[in-house]
């Protein structure tokens, strides 16, 4: 019964965050997207922290850690490189034939 509980819960958790972050005004993306990376963050740390605490002699702990913290370091790196391009469409553009 306990894996059901666990779906439960991921269900769950999918189905609050869709209707969140639907219902977030498009004013408000860049500046959540910032504090969103962030988060990536913390998930970065907790794959460190679990490929610090994986057993040597066993190569599958290993490998989940060092995924862990390859897809936490690609996540952070691009949720910010995708919240520079969002802040540059916001920035004014030079103005042609004009000072």
């Amino acid at each position: 019964m306990e894996g059901f509980v666990y779906l439960y819960v991921f269900m769950l958790a999918a189905f609050t965050g869709y209707e969140v972050i639907s219902r977030v005004p498009v004013i408000l993306h860049t500046p959540l997207m910032s504090g969103s990376n962030f988060v990536h963050g913390v998930v970065l740390v907790g794959g460190m922290v679990a490929l610090g605490n994986a057993n040597p002699d066993d190569p599958l702990q290993l490998a989940i850690g060092f995924i862990a913290v390859l897809l936490g370091a690609a996540n952070a790196a691009g949720g910010y490189v995708v919240t520079e391009r969002m802040l540059a469409m916001f920035k004014g553009g030079k103005k042609e034939g004009g000072k």
